[in-house]
């Protein structure tokens, strides 16, 4: 199947974004996409509609539907997905370009990976905000939340290429204004820490 420019690249930006949350739903999704008809893929992403590929990640799913809400644990098992999400969102746009030249296929695979490791740090930044929270409906409302963002832009992305396109970029700059403030309230609190120590050190220094 040979994609239009618009629909080629609504559907890297949707895979690669929607990988860096839960990459065995999307590989799931897009799976069970393919085999209804409802979205076309290029016959280098077929393999994905085989039940040898869809059962595993249902299963991988399951698990991870469990794991995911655990505060605390749900931040481990994620340090864990970078390994498995980043590199998968790279190979999947990378199969989605097979249309192009062999340049642009290692380029679409490049940017599928930045992508997928940009929505994941987005993920881990947003669960490290909420994990310490005293009750668990936060973190089960993101893990939910993320989880139907997976289907929904894997689904649309094949019935309207640009708003998803849109909808991908949006949420990629939501999420780079997120880690910054993550990261300034983190240096902030570090900063307030030391200063704190260095107070108390000195005021032991003076006692003496």
């Amino acid at each position: 199947m040979f994609l239009q420019p618009g629909q080629l690249t609504a559907l890297i930006l949707a895979v690669s974004f929607s990988s860096g949350l839960n990459v065995y739903l999307t590989v799931a999704v897009l799976g069970i996409l393919s085999r209804t008809g409802v979205l076309e893929l290029p016959a280098s992403l077929h393999t994905v509609s085989s039940w040898y590929v869809i059962v595993p990640c249902a299963i991988l799913v399951a698990i991870e539907f469990t794991a995911d809400k655990i505060p605390i644990f749900d931040l481990l098992w994620n340090a864990l997905q970078t390994f498995v999400r980043v590199p998968v969102a790279a190979l999947l746009a990378y199969g989605a370009a097979n249309q192009l030249s062999p340049q642009m296929k290692l380029l679409a695979a490049l940017l599928g990976g930045v992508i997928a490791l940009a929505a994941h740090g987005g993920k881990i930044a947003a669960r490290a905000a909420v994990s310490h929270s005293p009750e668990p409906f936060s973190n089960i409302a993101l893990s939910v939340g993320e989880d139907g963002l997976v289907v929904f832009l894997t689904w649309f992305a094949g019935k309207h290429p640009y708003w998803t396109s849109a909808i991908v970029l949006a949420a990629l700059l939501l999420i780079l204004i997120m880690v910054r403030f993550v990261w300034r309230s983190l240096h902030a609190l570090f900063s307030d820490a030391d200063q704190t120590v260095s107070r108390t050190l000195d005021s032991g220094n003076s006692a003496r």
